[in-house]
C-alpha cells in the first residue's frame, strides 16, 4: 500500500501516482538532513505552545536524532510506495514510537515543511559555492601577483590593441567573481528566512511561535507574512539560479580564453600532457577537453533562471504542483557549478604561461598607444601624436619603443590586487 499524509482511504491510479511523483524521491534524499532538521525545532516549538508534553518531546527527540544520524552515514533510503522525505520521516517515527509519532506534523503543512527543506538546503548550498568561489578566486590573485610583470597582448574585436599582462588577465578573472558573490550574498539572504509556520501558505490557528523556530534553525528573520512566504517558493529558486548563472558566465569566459590561449595560433599558456587529452587519428593533439567541457556546462547553467522563469511565470497564487519540477533543474545546478569550479581551481594550480610574447614582430602595433602617448607626454597635442604615429603604420616606417608605463590603478603596474582581495573577504563574510 502507498503511504501518502494525505491518505483518505483510496489509493491513487499508479500511472498518476509515478507521473506526479517523478523524480522526487531521488532528489529527496539531499533535503532528508534539512527535513530532520526543521522537524526538530517544529517539535520545541511546540512543546512550548503547549501542543506536546515534555516526555512526548523526550521521546522524539532522540528518534529523530537516530533518524538525523542514519542520514549522515548514508543509509536512510525513501521507501518504495512512500510518496517523500516528508511521509518518510514521520513514517519511520510512527513505526518506532506509535501515536506520538502523528503529532509532529500538528500546525505545518507540507508546504511550509519543503520550504523550509529547500530553504536550509540553498543556505548550505551557498556556502558550498561560496567556499569554492574563494578558492579559485585566491588561485587567479596569486597568479596575478606571480605573473603581473608577464605582458600579454591585449585584444579588441579579437585583434590585437594594446599590452595587457598575465597579472591583468588572472586579476580580471578574479575580481569578476567579486561581482557574482554580490548575486551569491543576495540569493543567500533571500534563502535566509523562515517560512516555518506559514502551513498550506494561510498561516494556523494554532498559537506557533514562529520567531522561537526562527532563532533554532537560524534564520536571520521570518518571512513575515503566510502568504508571502509560500510566494517564495519559486522566488527563492530563481535567485539562486541568477547567483548560479552569473558565476557560470565568469566561468565560462574563463574556460573560453584557456582554450584559445592553449591552441598553436596563440600558444600563451599550455598544461602538463596528462591534464590534456588526443585524437584518435592526429598523435600530436594535446586538447583542452577540461576547459571545453567547462565551458559547455557554464553555458547550460546561466539558462537556468530563464528556464525556473518559463516554469513558473503564469502560476496562480499558492501552492501549484508544477514548482516540484524545479528541484530537477537546481539541485543538479549547484553541484555541476561547485565541480567546475573545484576544476578550474586545479586545472590553474598546473597552468604554464609562455613569456616574452610581445617580443614577436607580429605585435609591433600593439605599442601604437604607448607611442602615442610617450609624443603627449613631451608636449605634443594628441591629435597630431596620433596622426603622426598613424602615418608611421601606414607608410611602413614605425617602429615600436616596447615600453609600457602603465602605473594608475587597476593598470599593468598597478592591478590593485589588494583592494580586490578587500572586497572579496567582505563580501564572503557575509555568508558566515
Amino acid at each position: 500500500m502507498a503511504k501518502q499524509l494525505w491518505n483518505k482511504g483510496f489509493e491513487p491510479d499508479k500511472m498518476i501516482e509515478c507521473f506526479t511523483v517523478g523524480k522526487d524521491r531521488e532528489l529527496d534524499l539531499r533535503l532528508a538532513r534539512y527535513d530532520v532538521q526543521g522537524s526538530i525545532a517544529h517539535i520545541k516549538m511546540l512543546e512550548s505552545i503547549g501542543l506536546l508534553t515534555k516526555e512526548e518531546l523526550e521521546t522524539l527527540l532522540p528518534a529523530l536524532d537516530e533518524i538525523a544520524e542514519s542520514i549522515e552515514r548514508g543509509e536512510f533510503t525513501i521507501e518504495d510506495g512512500v510518496e517523500d522525505v516528508h511521509s518518510q520521516v514521520e513514517f519511520l517515527l510512527t513505526a518506532k514510537l506509535g501515536d506520538v509519532g502523528k503529532k509532529i506534523h500538528s500546525g505545518r503543512s507540507r508546504n511550509d515543511q519543503v520550504l523550509v527543506d529547500l530553504k536550509l538546503f540553498f543556505r548550505d548550498e551557498l556556502k558550498r559555492i561560496s567556499r569554492s568561489v574563494a578558492s579559485l578566486f585566491n588561485r587567479l590573485q596569486q597568479l596575478s601577483e606571480e605573473h603581473r610583470d608577464k605582458l600579454m597582448p591585449g585584444y579588441t574585436h579579437l585583434q590585437v590593441a594594446m599590452p595587457s599582462s598575465f597579472g591583468l588577465w588572472f586579476g580580471a578573472y578574479a575580481e569578476s567573481l567579486t561581482d557574482d558573490m554580490q548575486m551569491v550574498v543576495a540569493a543567500y539572504n533571500i534563502a535566509n528566512q523562515n517560512p516555518l509556520g506559514s502551513a498550506a501558505g494561510y498561516g494556523s490557528s494554532f498559537p506557533l511561535d514562529r520567531e522561537m523556530t526562527t532563532r533554532l534553525l537560524g534564520f536571520a528573520n521570518p518571512h513575515y507574512n503566510v502568504v508571502a512566504a509560500q510566494m517564495s517558493r519559486g522566488k527563492t529558486e530563481r535567485a539562486v539560479a541568477s547567483a548560479i548563472a552569473a558565476v557560470a558566465s565568469t566561468l565560462g569566459h574563463l574556460a573560453m580564453d584557456v582554450c584559445m590561449w592553449m591552441c598553436n595560433n596563440f600558444g600563451f599558456v599550455k598544461f602538463p600532457d596528462e591534464l590534456t587529452t588526443g585524437s584518435s587519428i592526429m598523435p600530436h593533439k594535446k586538447n583542452p577537453d577540461v576547459f571545453e567541457i567547462m565551458r559547455g556546462k557554464c553555458n547550460r547553467l546561466q539558462s537556468l533562471p530563464n528556464e525556473l522563469t518559463i516554469l513558473t511565470a503564469n502560476l496562480p497564487l499558492g501552492y501549484n504542483r508544477d514548482l516540484q519540477l524545479m528541484k530537477d533543474i537546481v539541485f543538479p545546478a549547484t553541484t555541476e557549478l561547485i565541480e567546475c569550479l573545484d576544476m578550474a581551481d586545479f586545472m590553474l594550480s598546473h597552468i604554464t604561461i609562455k613569456e616574452d610574447i610581445l617580443e614577436d614582430t607580429r605585435y609591433d602595433y600593439i605599442f601604437t598607444v604607448e607611442d602615442v602617448n610617450r609624443l603627449v607626454l613631451q608636449g605634443v597635442p594628441f591629435r597630431d601624436a596620433y596622426k603622426q604615429v598613424g602615418l608611421s603604420v601606414q607608410d611602413g616606417s614605425y617602429s615600436p619603443t616596447r615600453e609600457v608605463h602603465h602605473t594608475h590603478l587597476g593598470s599593468i603596474g598597478n592591478p590593485a590586487n589588494p583592494q580586490i582581495a578587500a572586497k572579496m573577504h567582505s563580501l564572503l563574510k557575509l555568508m558566515e
